[in-house]
């Protein structure tokens, strides 16, 4: 039997690891947590509550970018001013901001084209 504990980290593959890094952490001020490079490839963490977000260039000839892929769901502060944000960034939305009834959420990409969810829960009563 497999018993999981928790998301150990959540990948994400690129391509050019400078405009990746001012990416995730000028548009979306995430800070480096873990950084170490193997052959000239960089892995990046950026924690994020309990949850470790991973940026790498490691596996660039197995592990491609895509919009088509999983997403992370980066829960946000203020929902408005981090989608003001990403508009001003010049980030590319293939969601557009939009409220489910339990959350508000738009689906954006990173400069490589991987998908990431913004998102925001609404107070339950």
């Amino acid at each position: 039997m497999v018993t999981v504990k928790e998301i150990a980290f959540i990948g994400y593959p690129c391509t050019d690891v400078a405009r990746a890094r001012a990416f995730y952490e000028q548009v979306l001020n995430l800070k480096v947590s873990v950084q170490f490079e193997h052959e000239g490839k960089l892995w990046l963490e950026y924690d994020i509550g309990a949850s470790t977000l991973a940026v790498s260039n490691m596996a660039a000839d197995k592990w491609k970018p895509s919009a088509d892929g999983p997403s992370a769901a980066l829960e946000v502060e203020d929902f408005d001013a981090a989608i003001a944000a990403l508009r001003a960034a010049g980030t590319r939305f293939l969601i557009e901001p939009m409220d489910s009834g339990v959350c508000r959420m738009a689906i954006v990409t990173d400069p490589d084209g991987n998908s990431l969810a913004i998102h925001k829960r609404k107070a339950q009563p």
